[in-house]
């Protein structure tokens, strides 16, 4: 009922809602209506109530809910289901939990904090409250499992094309990286429930430092990660930010899962590779090996030349890669 109180009053803009209305809309008492607009209020948001004249917004928090978001949404199915969190433990484990249940193909978990975020390899990821966007998304894809690789990189060019629209210029550290001036901005984790032959789901989990300052960044990672007002000393409105995100995502995504087209996001990639024509180490089991990044093929492979002059193709969750110039790992 709240949210659809809420609903009326940012639907009437600058007008003000009167309280008949309310109560004659949603079927509720004058007392119940009350009693939700003192909700709103603790949500954060500035509410001014006349009497004889009703209620009006003033002012909306930089919260990321649904009624938040939704004016700049314009996808048909990805976030359309969203389920928002004050503070979760992770939005990845969280959407895990909702896919074995059936929960929908792309739904989006959201969190404005999370306890115990992760990235690749089991490594930490510092999710502070209110200054990121740490979210995971349902999919559930008719496609084989060689191929669920590409869909990481649906993610990387989703959100390096969601940034750029706001005026920041990033580059992707192939597959999953997000980088602005060497230093990790966004991580992408994308984890698979399925068969040889048959994908029950998939869970692409985005982690976008966005407002975070440089108190919130613990003093180990300083070196490695970083957030976009960090590095640009731009405050960046989240909700569109996110919407960016998800409205990139859906239109790229259902171009590859449709008909098999990737090359928006190829062409993305390689734009804006940080990789390509520079020295890397590969890391496999431990090994290190020192090769050169030469391209992104046309399936999503990281085209290197080895040591010995040799060209392979390297397929995203073989190896990890770490920069020589000061791109982490």
């Amino acid at each position: 009922m709240k949210g659809k109180v809420l609903k009326l009053l940012k639907e009437s803009g600058n007008e003000f809602v009167s309280g008949q209305r309310i109560s004659e809309e949603l079927g509720v008492s004058r007392t119940a209506i009350w009693k939700y607009i003192n909700i709103i209020k603790e949500d954060g948001y500035e509410v001014e109530a006349i009497s004889r004249k009703g209620y009006r917004i003033i002012s909306s928090p930089d919260i990321l809910t649904f009624e938040e978001i939704k004016d700049y949404l314009s996808t048909e199915y990805i976030g359309k289901n969203l389920i928002y969190c004050d503070s979760i433990g992770s939005t990845n484990s969280k959407a895990k939990e909702l896919a074995e249940g059936g929960e929908q193909h792309g739904t989006v978990i959201l969190s404005e904090e999370q306890t115990q975020g992760r990235g690749r390899l089991g490594r930490n990821w510092v999710s502070p409250k209110y200054k990121g966007i740490w979210m995971s998304i349902i999919l559930r894809p008719n496609i084989i499992t060689e191929n669920i690789s590409q869909i990481t990189l649906l993610g990387a060019a989703a959100v390096q094309k969601a940034i750029m629209k706001m005026g920041i210029k990033t580059s992707i550290k192939w597959p999953n990286d997000i980088v602005l001036n060497s230093r990790k901005v966004c991580g992408i984790l994308t984890e698979m429930s399925g068969e040889i032959d048959h994908i029950n789901y998939l869970i692409m989990g985005i982690g976008i430092n966005v407002n975070l300052d440089e108190k919130d960044i613990p003093m180990d990672l300083k070196d490695v990660a970083t957030s976009l007002f960090a590095e640009s000393g731009k405050h960046i409105d989240r909700k569109i930010l996110i919407a960016n995100v998800l409205n990139s995502f859906e239109e790229l995504y259902s171009a590859f899962v449709r008909n098999g087209n990737i090359k928006e996001t190829i062409g993305i990639c390689r734009k804006n590779s940080i990789l390509i024509g520079k020295e890397i180490q590969l890391i496999n089991r431990g090994k290190i090996t020192t090769v050169k990044a030469i391209d992104i093929s046309d399936t999503g492979e990281l085209v290197i030349e080895n040591a010995q002059g040799m060209i392979e193709h390297i397929v995203s969750g073989e190896v990890s890669i770490r920069g020589i110039y000061g791109y982490g790992q």
